[in-house]
């Protein structure tokens, strides 16, 4: 795995929440869903995506928007138009005045909005992560990103409307993984696009040195690396390997595997029953011991107290 396989991987759907909005102009959408991280896009028109503090952006017919919340955001079909539907928390559809008479589900499920054959279609949805290694890739996102249609790998997004007004056994995971597929497929077009400045990591995976051992690192966490053995499984020097490693990451080969180990065991503090000793064992560490100084070092808290934080 790549380090965005790793990424996305603990960044999968579980229960997330799908809407379809229906509307003719004027319309806006306010979303106080206070989701940590959203996709949306407009399969039918195009309109305009306003954040306090940002410049509007503008969204056509068929780009995909990735928002990094909480912060409430506003879709609509100009910048100027006052919201007429609030979206909140688990999809709950509050009408403001001006809202569609019948702004409902009854157009279907999951749908609300005036009339099936309204000018616009809004499709979102939203995950709701906790994890570590989930925060490691929102960090590297900016509050919201567009990706134009034709950057937007095959027909991902000609799915959903299939599947979202479907009511049937199983219809909750299938939506998961189109929202995970429609994420992957976002994000990469988005890295690679030279607005984004993705993130070191992101960048240094195509080097024909670094790519390879970063790829090392986040195969086998555990293992006891160094900067020698990996300089000999890259076949170039330990020097030339730390400088270039560092130059393009951002940070040395060995400080990367601590956060990296660290953002594990986070994780697995807060998912699983397994002893402290076991998870320092499955990330790396000799013991529990060695595991605590590091966590406490680069988290300011224990394993122990960071397990009962999560839990609160």
């Amino acid at each position: 795995m790549d380090v965005l396989d790793d990424l996305l991987a603990g960044t999968r759907a579980r229960g997330g929440v799908f809407n379809l909005t229906i509307l003719d102009p004027p319309w806006g959408l306010e979303i106080v869903d206070e989701s940590p991280l959203a996709l949306a896009t407009l399969v039918r028109g195009s309109g305009w995506i306003m954040q306090a503090g940002a410049e509007p952006v503008r969204l056509a017919e068929r780009d995909v928007a990735v928002f990094r919340g909480p912060q409430p955001y506003v879709v609509a079909d100009t910048p100027e138009t006052v919201p007429n539907l609030r979206i909140h928390p688990g999809g709950l559809c509050e009408p403001l005045p001006g809202a569609p008479v019948d702004y409902s589900a009854r157009l279907g499920v999951r749908t609300h909005g005036g009339r099936p054959e309204g000018e616009v279609m809004v499709v979102s949805g939203t995950y709701q992560l906790a994890g570590d290694v989930s925060r490691r890739l929102l960090a590297a996102l900016p509050p919201v990103l567009v990706v134009p249609a034709a950057d937007v790998a095959g027909h991902v997004m000609d799915l959903v409307l299939g599947e979202i007004q479907r009511d049937q056994p199983g219809q909750q995971s299938v939506l998961d993984r189109w929202l995970d597929l429609a994420l992957i497929t976002t994000l990469r077009a988005w890295f690679a696009r030279p607005e984004s400045h993705a993130p070191g990591w992101y960048q240094a995976q195509s080097d024909p040195v670094v790519g390879p051992a970063l790829r090392m690192l986040h195969d086998e966490p555990a293992y006891p690396w160094s900067v020698v053995e990996l300089a000999n499984r890259t076949g170039i020097s330990r020097a030339s390997l730390a400088r270039r490693f560092t130059a393009l990451v951002g940070e040395a080969p060995m400080a990367y595997l601590t956060g990296w180990r660290i953002t594990l065991a986070a994780d697995l503090l807060r998912e699983t029953n397994d002893t402290v000793e076991t998870i320092a064992h499955k990330v790396g560490y000799a013991n529990s011991f060695a595991l605590s100084v590091a966590f406490k070092r680069i988290r300011g808290l224990s394993p122990t107290a960071h397990r009962r934080t999560s839990a609160a």
